[in-house]
C-alpha cells in the first residue's frame, strides 16, 4: 500500500481528474483556443480568479490595486519566485525561518537562492500537536526583520495547525517584532474542507495591515499535478509599488522560463470563474491525515506489512480504499499496540 502520495485515486487506486476538471477540459475545448504564448506573469483571467481565491472576493488589496501576482509552475516554482525575490530586494532577508519539521523541499529552495535557513519550534511530539510556546519564543528571539515562512494551513508533512487564536498570537508576534511573513498556501481547503477558513491566517495578517508574500498551488486541491498551476503575490503599499514589484517579478522570471504554461492556468480559470463549476470543485476537495506514528513503527510498517508512507507519519488518505482499509487498519494495530 502507498499512502505516502498526496494525489487523488480512485477506490481502485487509479488516477482521479476532478470531474469539475472534466468539464472545464470540455469548456475549453468548445472554445477552439489557440496555444500562444502567455505574457510574462502568466494568464491574467488565472490571477485574478487565484488572487480572489487566497485573499477574498471583497479584499481591500484587490480593491485597491495593490497586489502584484504572477503565475508560477505550481507551488515550487512560485517559492523559488519569491526565495529569489527576497534575497534580490529585501535586504534584511539574509535568512529565513521555516517550522521544524516543515516540507523537505524549502530547505533547498531557499538555500539555493542563498538564504541560509533557521528553524523555529512546531511539532511536539508528546501530544501530537502544535508546540505553540516554543514557536512563539523562536520567533520572539529571532533579530527583527526576520523573514519567517508560514504554513497557511495543512502543514505539511504534520498536518497540524494553529486554531484562530493561535494564529492571532502569531500575527501579533510577527508584527511587533516587525518580522516578514512568506505563507506557502500548497493545500488550501484540504485542512477543513473550506477554502475560507482555511485563508484565514492570510487574511488576518493581511487585515492588520502585514505586507506579506504568498505562494499558492492547485497541483493538490484541484487535482493538477502535471499541469504545474501555481501563483506567487507580493502585497505592496500602494498601486505605484506595485507597479515597480511586477516590474521585478518579471525581470526575475524572465531568465528562469521565459513564461508559463496555459493550459492548466485556464482550468483554474475556467472552474474558478464559473459558478456551478466552482461549487462542483468546493465540494470536491480533501487528502491527508498525521497518524502520530513513531519513524520506528513506520519502518515496522514498511518492512513487515508493506505498507508505505513518509517516516514522520503522514498518511495520504486518497490511498486507503475499502478493498485495503481493513488490512491497513490491522497493521497499524500490530505495530502500536506495545
Amino acid at each position: 500500500m502507498n499512502l505516502g502520495v498526496g494525489a487523488y485515486r480512485d477506490d481502485n487506486g487509479k488516477p482521479y481528474v476532478l470531474e469539475c476538471v472534466k468539464k472545464a477540459e470540455a469548456v475549453l475545448l468548445e472554445k477552439g483556443l489557440d496555444k500562444e504564448y502567455a505574457g510574462i506573469t502568466g494568464v491574467p483571467e488565472f490571477n485574478k480568479a487565484a488572487a480572489a481565491l487566497a485573499y477574498g472576493e471583497d479584499s481591500a488589496v484587490l480593491a485597491e490595486n495593490r497586489l502584484a501576482v504572477t503565475q508560477s509552475i505550481s507551488g515550487t516554482g512560485a517559492l523559488n519566485i519569491g526565495a529569489n525575490f527576497l534575497n534580490s530586494f529585501y535586504p534584511h532577508a539574509k535568512s529565513i525561518m521555516v517550522p521544524n519539521p516543515t516540507w523537505g523541499n524549502h530547505n533547498a529552495i531557499f538555500s539555493r537562492a542563498g538564504l541560509k535557513v533557521e528553524k523555529y519550534g512546531y511539532f511536539d511530539k508528546q501530544t501530537n500537536g502544535l508546540n505553540i510556546n516554543a514557536m512563539l519564543e523562536d520567533i520572539k528571539a529571532a533579530p527583527k526583520n526576520t523573514a519567517i515562512l508560514l504554513h497557511a494551513c495543512a502543514h505539511n508533512p504534520t498536518g497540524v495547525d494553529p486554531t484562530k487564536e493561535q494564529w492571532d498570537e502569531i500575527s501579533q508576534v510577527i508584527k511587533d517584532r516587525e518580522h516578514f511573513a512568506f505563507f506557502d498556501m500548497a493545500y488550501q481547503g484540504f485542512a477543513s474542507g473550506d477554502c475560507t477558513k482555511d485563508a484565514y491566517a492570510l487574511r488576518k495578517f493581511v487585515s492588520e495591515g502585514q505586507q506579506v508574500v504568498l505562494s499558492q498551488s492547485f497541483a493538490k486541491n484541484m487535482g493538477l499535478y502535471g499541469e504545474r498551476v501555481g501563483s506567487f503575490s507580493v502585497i505592496c503599499a500602494d498601486a505605484d509599488e506595485k507597479a515597480r514589484v511586477d516590474s521585478q517579478l518579471k525581470i526575475l522570471i524572465r531568465p528562469m522560463y521565459s513564461n508559463p504554461p496555459i493550459h492548466g492556468a485556464r482550468l483554474v480559470s475556467t472552474v474558478l470563474n464559473t459558478p456551478e463549476l466552482k461549487q462542483q470543485w468546493l465540494d470536491e476537495i480533501g487528502m491527508f491525515c498525521f497518524s502520530g506514528m513513531t519513524p520506528e513503527q513506520v519502518d515496522n510498517l514498511k518492512d513487515n506489512w508493506h505498507v508505505y508512507l513518509t517516516r514522520d507519519g503522514r498518511i495520504s488518505m486518497a490511498g486507503i480504499s475499502s478493498g485495503n482499509v481493513k488490512y491497513l487498519a490491522e497493521a497499524i494495530h500490530n505495530v502500536t499496540k506495545d
